[in-house]
């Protein structure tokens, strides 16, 4: 099964708000920038902890303790959470291209 480490979905009943939007609607401006920094620093730590998790795994190959088949998905894995990162940082940088070619 495909798992979300980046969005909380669990416990969403529908008509209700995400846990992100309602901490959202009730912080200042400079509380929600500090919960969206440390949501980025938390979803580039779990990328990091995957890309490591690929290494170790590779490590374990090599020294006999561990199968092609749990390399390649750790392998996989890191690299898709590599893409993804890499996918949202373009849909933010456009984005922001987007808002500054907005006319005031």
């Amino acid at each position: 099964m495909i798992q979300n480490h980046f969005l909380p979905v669990s416990g969403i009943a529908a008509g209700t708000l995400s846990p992100l939007q309602s901490a959202a609607k009730q912080a200042t401006p400079a509380e929600a920038t500090e919960s969206f920094a440390a949501f980025l620093k938390q979803a580039i730590d779990g990328v990091a902890a995957q890309e490591q998790n690929a290494h170790a795994v590779t490590d374990q190959f090599i020294i006999g303790e561990a199968d092609v088949n749990d390399v390649m998905i750790a392998a996989t894995k890191a690299e898709l959470s590599l893409e993804l990162t890499s996918q949202i940082r373009n849909k933010v940088i456009e984005a922001y291209q987007e808002i500054m070619r907005m006319q005031m």
